[in-house]
């Protein structure tokens, strides 16, 4: 108790020292959204920054559903608002939770009381030998409490301004508190900064304010309902390709803020995989022309949308850093692109085999019309089987490359041999004959499960070995769900139907 209170009043006393400066300059009157900043290596919108920071320190869009731009500026100059020193910062793992004296049922802990508890933290980061999910959880703690530092402080934010011989570079504002002119520095540091290089960095404000992917997932709904709607599949198909020429221009965007291949993190393996699940989907109706198909790339696109959308504490949508091993574009683009696309058919075949579930359990198909959707799974199932061997063999070069073995049992290693070889023999034992068709439907629906744990999995319930970048208990508990809800849906249509016993 007398270290928090030691604390609120060294953070207030240290606000009026420092702070006196944004009260009387009004300070954030002039950092508005297009103000460029220097942060995570790059140079962004302040508006970017400021939503990055409250979404990576509460876990949410907005903290008390105002501007993000309005809470960072709160954080800038909490000691005027006692309020703000009570701050919540996002805590998920169990473990870490009981460390911090939290029930099961809390998601936050005041910055405060963090503050006052830095040394357990570090304490019980050093202990842990073993890099897993809750010394990550732990660590990703640590840094929340040390944005919050760095924004409160003044150093999070960046200035493009000139120094006392006149050459323009950057200064942390805590380092302009003392000059007159702080808030004319602050408007024209955009001039001075687009001047020198160009305006290059505001394309990622229109990137986050176009709200692109939402217009992408309205128009996935109506292209759904015009293909269940209609016997004419002209108007879904035109939909579906405007929609993928939106996201085509989505994914452009990014990879010119970014300079990479839009497939770094799992926010962008999950659009990365709606979108091409439905070109592959478009791709096989060229040959198949069947409603089916069309279906499972609009309903696997959709659901990438609204994972990207309504997934706050499981998808990250910031674009940071790289780790080191992932700073190459040519193995990046080619192993890490093929394996999303194998799991992009895979989940088309995921997709229609539970359609096909659904209507045979509903009496809706006769024995012909589930012989032909099984082909359909079976066709997509064989893509991805190519192009997840092709993936696996790339990234084995790549290990070769990066870390001198080709293969080392690595978890995210393992399980990509697990779906390889589970899907292989589902498809040769049904070649063979040895499985039935009824069996071969269900196999392809719980199949995904595996890619799921490729996938999800080896991040949010291993979270261990030099594929795993981060730990997320809402990933937890998304994959928790999906699996419960993957088994009784095959419990359910598991039962044999008369259309199932005639094939």
């Amino acid at each position: 108790m007398k270290n928090s209170l030691f604390i609120y009043l060294f953070l207030i006393i240290f606000s009026i020292s420092t702070n006196s400066a944004l009260a009387s300059s009004g300070i954030c009157q002039a950092i508005v959204d297009d103000i460029p900043t220097q942060a995570g290596g790059r140079v962004k919108p302040t508006f970017v920054l400021a939503k990055e920071t409250v979404k990576f320190l509460t876990g949410k869009s907005k903290y008390n559903n105002e501007p993000q731009i309005n809470t960072f500026c709160n954080i800038l100059k909490a000691g005027k608002n006692q309020a703000e020193l009570n701050f919540p910062i996002l805590v998920e793992h169990v473990d870490t939770k009981k460390t911090l004296g939290l029930s099961s049922g809390d998601t936050t802990l005041s910055i405060v009381e963090l503050i006052n508890k830095k040394d357990l933290i570090r304490s019980e980061i050093l202990k842990q030998k073993e890099n897993n999910s809750y010394k990550k959880d732990l660590t990703k703690l640590w840094n929340r409490i040390t944005t919050y530092e760095l924004v409160y402080s003044g150093n999070a934010l960046t200035i493009y301004a000139a120094d006392k011989e006149g050459n323009l570079t950057w200064f942390p504002i805590s380092e302009l508190y003392e000059r007159a002119d702080l808030t004319d520095l602050i408007t024209n540091s955009k001039q001075a900064y687009i001047q020198k290089n160009g305006d290059n960095y505001l394309l990622e404000l229109t990137y986050v304010k176009s709200h692109i992917w939402s217009y992408a997932l309205l128009l996935v709904l109506i292209a759904i309902f015009f293909t269940v709607l209609r016997k004419d599949m002209k108007f879904g198909i035109g939909i579906t390709a405007i929609t993928l020429l939106l996201e085509t221009v989505g994914l452009t965007m990014r990879v010119l803020i970014s300079g990479r291949a839009p497939i770094t993190n799992m926010y962008e393996t999950v659009l990365f995989s709606g979108y091409g699940a439905a070109i592959i989907a478009l791709g096989i109706l060229y040959f198949r022309r069947d409603k089916i198909i069309l279906l499972a790339g609009l309903g696997y696109n959709m659901l990438c949308l609204f994972m990207m959308m309504f997934a706050n504490n499981m998808l990250n949508s910031s674009i940071n850093p790289l780790v080191p091993v992932l700073r190459d574009n040519f193995w990046l683009s080619t192993h890490v692109t093929t394996i999303i696309l194998s799991y992009a058919a895979l989940a088309l075949s995921w997709m229609a085999a539970n359609i096909t579930l659904v209507k045979l359990r509903l009496n809706k198909l006769n024995s012909s019309d589930y012989r032909y959707y099984q082909n359909l799974i079976y066709t997509c199932i064989k893509v991805g089987i190519v192009l997840l061997a092709a993936g696996i063999i790339l990234g084995g070069v790549w290990a070769d490359y990066s870390w001198g073995r080709f293969w080392g049992w690595d978890p995210k290693e393992t399980w990509s041999l697990i779906v390889l070889l589970f899907y292989m023999v589902v498809v040769h034992g049904r070649y063979s004959s040895w499985i039935n068709t009824h069996r071969f439907v269900l196999l392809s629906a719980a199949g995904f499960m595996t890619v799921m744990m490729a996938w999800f999995g080896v991040n949010y319930i291993l979270a261990s070995g030099l594929h795993s970048y981060g730990f997320s208990e809402g990933g937890a508990i998304f994959l928790g769900t999906f699996f419960i809800v993957q088994i009784v849906l095959l419990i359910i249509c598991s039962k044999n139907t008369t259309s199932a016993k005639k094939v």
